[in-house]
């Protein structure tokens, strides 16, 4: 699997796959799990999506640290690529971070979808 390498490309990739509606309800899994206070509608925008997880990470990294980290372990957001990134910017680290999260979720979608006996 070649992961996206932008949120353009997850979206069109998602719904080309038509596993957008799948994408969210993993998103909203792992956001009830790690005790973040935001879920998704199902037939949410990917524009809206982006924008109102991005403000989420935005908060938490500002004012609930711990629940950030909590957020990033429950996602099983890559170690390496969150160091990799420049915190210098808090609202690119919050963009990164976004797409991020989406990617590793993305990930998951497509594995199960790929990995089970159709």
């Amino acid at each position: 699997m070649t992961l996206p390498s932008s949120f353009e490309d997850l979206i069109a990739e998602a719904n080309s796959l038509n596993l957008y509606r799948k994408l969210i309800i993993q998103l909203n899994k792992d956001l009830l799990l790690a005790n973040v206070d935001l879920e998704f509608d199902e037939e949410t925008l990917p524009t809206s999506l982006k924008l109102v997880l991005q403000e989420t990470v935005f908060h938490l990294i500002q004012n609930k640290f711990s629940d950030y980290l909590n957020l990033l372990y429950q996602v099983d957001v890559s170690e390496k690529k969150i160091r990799s990134l420049n915190g210098e910017d808090l609202v690119k680290l919050s963009e990164d971070v976004t797409f991020l999260i989406l990617q590793r979720e993305w990930q998951k979608v497509w594995y199960r979808k790929n990995s089970s006996p159709s």
